[in-house]
């Protein structure tokens, strides 16, 4: 009887880790995918600030397709990319993102709409000439620095 308690008992403990690091593995996994998000944003910003600035030719196609993808990053339904529990308190060495995302989250929300009706407004306007870019570039960065300022932990 024993024997079959302890085996049980390992048993339990060895199902209990597996589940725990499958969990890790897949909160792992959403931590990389919403990082790989905001390299889509940081890319396509990165190329209209250029032009905005004067550091790279306007082009009115690839203003209007990098707008484009802007508002198709903004757009996507990201919500398994944030699973409560996946923040810096929980993996420090893996994400910025602050627990108070998770705390405050109809704040969240207002901000992504923020965003993602800046970069409506940007999409609608990048092929319209440098001026239209300049003029609304600005309000999709500060939607993505509305986020950031409050929900973001700064580099270490």
């Amino acid at each position: 009887m024993k024997t079959v308690l302890k085996t049980l008992t390992c048993a339990a403990i060895l199902g209990t880790l597996a589940w725990s690091a499958q969990a890790d593995k897949a909160t792992e996994g959403a931590i990389k995918a919403r990082q790989s998000l905001m390299q889509i944003y940081s890319f396509n910003l990165g190329k209209l600030g250029a032009m905005a600035k004067g550091e790279a030719d306007y082009d009115a196609d690839l203003a209007a397709a990098l707008a484009k993808n802007l508002l198709a990053a903004a757009q996507m339904d990201n919500r398994l990319m944030w699973p409560q529990g996946s923040g810096n308190d929980a993996y420090a060495d893996k994400t910025r993102a602050m627990p108070a995302i998770w705390t405050t989250y109809p704040k969240v929300s207002e901000k992504h709409a923020a965003l993602t009706a800046a970069a409506e407004k940007l999409a609608a306007v990048a092929g319209n000439g440098l001026d239209a870019v300049k003029t609304n570039l600005g309000a999709v960065g500060g939607g993505c620095k509305g986020c950031h300022d409050d929900f973001r932990a700064p580099k270490s």
